[in-house]
C-alpha cells in the first residue's frame, strides 16, 4: 500500500472488539476526542451498552437487560504505548487504510458519538486510568452489539467486512484476520514488482 497509509488496530479484548488509531492520524473533527486524553499516542474505540457497562452491579437482571435496545456509550481508551505493548501482540491486527479510507472512518467513528452543536463532552470517566466514556448515538441490542459497531466502522471504511449477523468478538476477529493476509499478500507482490520479480 502507498507510503501515506495510515495503520489502523482491530483490538480484541475479550468478547469485545475496539478500533484504534495514531493520535497522529486523526484529524478534525474526532481530533476533539484527543484533548480529553492528554499525552495518548493511540486512542481506542469500542461501542457498549451504557446500563450494562455503568451498573454498580453487573448481575443476571443486567446482562439481560442488554438484549433489548438501550443507550449506548462510546469507551474511549489513551495509550502512551503501542497497542502490542498494551493489549498484547497476540490481541492486535493491524490494518493498513488508504488518506479516504482513513477519513471514511474516522467519520464514521464521528457520527458514533452524541454530540450538541457540534461539540462533544466527556459523559464521565471510564473504569480505568486513560479512558472516558462518551454518549452515544447509535442504540445498543443483542443485534447491534459492540462487535457490530466495530464491524460497520471497517466496512465505512471501505473494507472487505461484513456487518449484519455480526454479534461476537470471534466473528469479526476471524475476518480480520483475513483481511491482514490478504495485505499482507498484497505488499509482497508489491515489493516484488518494484523489484522486478514476480512470487510464482
Amino acid at each position: 500500500m502507498a507510503s501515506d497509509s495510515t495503520t489502523i488496530y482491530v483490538v480484541r479484548r475479550g468478547w469485545h472488539i475496539d478500533i484504534g488509531l495514531p493520535v497522529g492520524a486523526i484529524s478534525a473533527p474526532l481530533r476533539a476526542v484527543i484533548p480529553s486524553l492528554p499525552g495518548a499516542r493511540n486512542l481506542f474505540f469500542g461501542f457498549a451498552d451504557k446500563h450494562y457497562l455503568l451498573a454498580a452491579h453487573r448481575n443476571a437482571p443486567v446482562l439481560l437487560s442488554a438484549l433489548w435496545p438501550g443507550a449506548g456509550v462510546m469507551l474511549v481508551t489513551g495509550l502512551s504505548d503501542s497497542a502490542q505493548q498494551g493489549f498484547g501482540r497476540e490481541h492486535v491486527i493491524e490494518l493498513k487504510l488508504g488518506p479516504d479510507q482513513n477519513q471514511a472512518l474516522q467519520a464514521f467513528i464521528w457520527s458514533s458519538l452524541r454530540t450538541q452543536n457540534g461539540a462533544i463532552q466527556v459523559y464521565q470517566q471510564g473504569p480505568y486510568a486513560g479512558s472516558v466514556y462518551f454518549l452515544a448515538q447509535p442504540t445498543y441490542s443483542a443485534l447491534h452489539t459492540c462487535n457490530t459497531w466495530a464491524a460497520q466502522a471497517l466496512r465505512a471504511a471501505g473494507l472487505r467486512v461484513h456487518s449484519a449477523g455480526v454479534i461476537f468478538a470471534g466473528q469479526l476477529w476471524l475476518q480480520a484476520r483475513r483481511l491482514k493476509r490478504a495485505q499482507d499478500r498484497a505488499d509482497t507482490r508489491a515489493a516484488y514488482s518494484q523489484g522486478g520479480l514476480l512470487p510464482s
